[in-house]
């Protein structure tokens, strides 16, 4: 459709159609810089689907799900730096995995620099024999070989084959490269690309001896992205309107003029930055730029699910196999774990809500519409990425395998009592890093000279995540800023890579997947 083009006012506005996290970066960073912003969000709040709510049965704020950082993410750490969020994560410095024989096996760096520092922990995983560890380690150097003639393929094969011609043993796949990629990429090893397996483990395992720590909310997502970020926004005379949802963009002369509500209500704006989610932006262009070879075939992206079962007991149940703890949920007792990964079951990762929120855990308030659970009891959640498998079960019958499996891995669980449980599934969580996939990743400028593309699904370097998107809104600014002659680069460098990773693995600079894709010519 066409608008007339509104009269240019003397300072450059930037509308954001959509308060995601991408959008949010976008909106962050040309406000910070004096650029008038006005985001616009269909739903009641910012974040995307980083979402919470209220659980009327127990008046609990949950999340949608579970949403971690790890180290080698830069750019995320960066934007809740800047607007002030940081200290609103805990790090794990290590994790804790447990295998089919019950036995918690901590996962920590050791005094080795990277790529070295994990391998006296992995040497010591209960779950693995002397031959997976050592297929695990060709492997690992195979796959931080950097891309090239003798390289690793790029986006073509799926990391399934790879794994097969690099003889890695079944046990070393099941226990080792499936809860790593599952958990990090939300995909089936089938539907992963090696080029996207190889970011994880490069980034996160081998280049720095920080770049795998996991950074952990410790509020509820809507309490993250909530009072303090808008507040920080309207300190820069940001405008956010909620409930605002856009129905097209209005072109004029082969521009973007403006932006037309569904309500009818048009918006002028000298650029716009366009972050909602793939399967929705091309609804929201003109169709002679939806139809164009650079933008049209994101179509093609598919994406994958993650369920979350939120459970809540009436005692503690994270405690390892072997220690006790009183009948009554009071007593003193081992500590809990924060969280455990779980090998070769259909529960992947449980954090322990009590022990991650418990600095929040006063300003949490029951809703008014709840109907609480006496008593409240102790929350955990549970996390089964790439959920297809789930999908014709139903909700009594997920929750109950779930904790069938905690009463084996955490026998105390027998004897808890389950006062309540929830299972929740974002089925489009994630874009599918699938071979082919990146083909259809847009770079953040569109076709329209003043339109921005912003989203985990653009072209980043990154697969579907927070580093992603935060990365593809910085992109979409610096376009922006780059056409109001104001050239700056945001996008943040990735960890340094350690001397000997450069040495041993010929991981350096150049090896960098983060490649800065969207610039605009």
């Amino acid at each position: 459709m066409t608008a007339t083009a509104p009269r240019a006012s003397a300072a450059p506005r930037t509308v954001i159609v959509g308060g995601g996290l991408a959008g949010l970066a976008a909106a962050v960073t040309l406000a910070d810089r004096g650029v008038s912003v006005t985001v616009l969000e269909s739903r009641p709040r910012l974040g995307g689907r980083a979402s919470s709510f209220v659980d009327k049965a127990t008046g609990t704020q949950i999340d949608n799900c579970q949403h971690v950082s790890l180290g080698c993410c830069t750019n995320f750490q960066h934007f809740c730096r800047t607007v002030g969020l940081s200290d609103l994560f805990r790090t794990e410095r290590a994790l804790y995995f447990i295998g089919r024989d019950r036995v918690v096996n901590r996962l920590a760096a050791g005094a080795l620099p990277a790529p070295l520092h994990l391998a006296t922990a992995f040497a010591h995983t209960s779950y693995l024999s002397v031959r997976d560890l050592l297929a695990i380690g060709r492997g690992m150097q195979a796959l931080a070989r950097p891309p090239g003639k003798h390289g690793v393929p790029s986006h073509d094969e799926h990391f399934a084959a790879w794994l097969a011609r690099h003889r890695q043993t079944q046990a070393a796949i099941e226990r080792f490269w499936t809860p790593v990629l599952v958990s990090s990429l939300s995909e089936t090893l089938e539907r992963i690309d090696v080029a996207s397996a190889r970011k994880v483990f490069v980034d996160g395992f081998l280049a720095n001896r920080h770049g795998w720590e996991v950074q952990i909310p410790t509020v509820p997502l809507d309490t993250l992205y909530g009072a303090r970020l808008t507040s920080w926004l309207a300190e820069r005379a940001a405008s956010v309107r909620l409930q605002a949802g856009v129905a097209h963009l209005a072109i004029a002369d082969g521009r973007a003029a403006g932006v037309v509500l569904r309500s009818g209500e048009t918006i002028p704006a000298d650029h716009v930055v366009v972050a909602v989610p793939h399967w929705v932006v091309l609804d929201l262009l003109p169709p002679e730029c939806a139809a164009h070879p650079d933008v049209s075939r994101v179509r093609e992206l598919e994406t994958a699910p993650i369920s979350s079962v939120h459970l809540w007991f009436d005692r503690p149940i994270l405690i390892p196999s072997g220690a006790r703890t009183g009948n009554d949920s009071n007593s003193s007792g081992p500590a809990e774990l924060p969280h455990a990964v779980l090998i070769d079951r259909l529960s992947q990762w449980i954090f322990n809500r009590d022990v991650l929120h418990a600095d929040a855990a006063a300003g949490v308030q029951l809703s008014t519409e709840a109907t609480p659970v006496e008593p409240r009891g102790h929350n955990y959640q549970v996390i089964i990425s790439a959920s297809r498998n789930i999908a014709a079960a139903s909700q009594q019958d997920v929750i109950a395998e779930v904790v069938r499996e905690l009463v084996d891995v955490f026998p105390q669980t027998g004897q808890a009592k389950l006062l309540h449980g929830r299972l929740v599934t974002e089925h489009r969580a994630v874009f599918s890093v699938r071979p082919g996939a990146e083909n259809c990743r847009p770079a953040q400028q569109s076709p329209l000279p003043n339109v921005q593309l912003a989203g985990d699904w653009t072209r980043t370097g990154w697969p579907s995540t927070m580093e992603g998107a935060v990365r593809s809104g910085f992109l979409a600014a610096e376009n922006v800023l780059r056409q109001l002659g104001r050239a700056e680069r945001i996008v943040q460098p990735d960890l340094l890579v350690a001397p000997l990773a450069r040495l041993l693995l010929r991981i350096g600079s150049r090896d960098s997947l983060s490649s800065r894709t969207g610039e605009s010519g």
